[in-house]
């Protein structure tokens, strides 16, 4: 005999407010399941200006060199992360590895 668990109205509140929160912070929905709420999000990665940062770093006597290389390691990269409520109710985010 199967035995189905219902998860509580304010988790699936909770569930989709942050989904809404993560779509205005620019991901999109990739795969989406009802029945064991969960969705992956995805967000590209961002072009840099290069030559404006170039800029930067020359003016700033290459201080501004910190934040270009840390504009490349962070923006540069496709994210994937998963939004679910657990069997408890509990809602919980977690990177995905892309392919």
């Amino acid at each position: 005999m199967e035995t189905y668990q219902f998860t509580p109205e304010k988790s699936l509140d909770q569930f989709y407010e942050m989904i809404s929160a993560k779509k205005r912070n620019g991901f999109v929905v990739v795969e989406h399941n009802e029945k064991l709420p969960y969705v992956v999000l995805s967000k590209e990665k961002k072009t840099l200006n290069h030559s404006f940062h170039l800029f930067l770093t020359c003016i700033t006597f290459g201080l501004w060199s910190c934040v270009w290389l840390y504009l490349i390691v962070v923006l540069s990269q496709k994210t994937n992360i998963l939004v679910a409520v657990d069997e408890d109710g509990n809602l919980f985010e977690d990177k995905c590895l892309s392919a």
